[in-house]
């Protein structure tokens, strides 16, 4: 009877984790050299019509600040759940900023985007600064943000 229960959870446990497939991605970011502080940004995930799904990463050790990151703020409703863990200290002008995670592999090819908005203590407030689909045909693709943002891309 053990050797049996034993065999089944096995067996359940291999058929959820097949089920449940994940796949590290590598955001990078690099900002533009701009003159003024560090820079406030949010790495975003929203669904297919750009609503607000979760949050990848937040840069800026100040969440007063996080307002600022207007249309992300108003998605997450800044929400300390949607940001703990997810979070580090603002990046510097010209500065380089890579974040991996597991990103769901539904997720993927599905609609959704990768969107980043940034911000500068008394200077200008970009949302959307990248939007750009999560696809497989957009990995490595380096594109150029409206913002501070330099350039952007992801890999798996």
């Amino acid at each position: 009877m053990k050797k049996q229960l034993f065999h089944v959870a096995f067996a359940m446990l291999m058929t959820w984790s097949l089920c449940v497939q994940a796949k590290e991605v590598t955001f990078t970011t690099q900002l533009t050299n701009y003159q003024g502080d560090g820079a406030y940004l949010a790495i975003y995930l929203t669904d297919s019509v750009g609503s607000y799904q979760r949050t990848i990463w937040v840069a800026g050790s100040k969440s007063k600040h996080y307002k600022h990151l207007t249309d992300w703020a108003r998605g997450s409703k800044m929400s300390r759940s949607e940001y703990d863990g997810f979070t580090g200290a603002s990046i510097a002008n010209g500065m380089l900023l890579k974040v991996t995670i597991n990103v769901d592999d539904a997720l993927i090819d599905s609609g959704y985007q990768v969107r980043v908005d940034t911000a500068v203590e008394d200077m200008s407030e970009n949302p959307a600064d990248i939007i750009i689909p999560l696809t497989t045909a957009g990995v490595g693709i380096v594109v150029k943000g409206k913002g501070y943002v330099k350039t952007f891309s992801y890999e798996f």
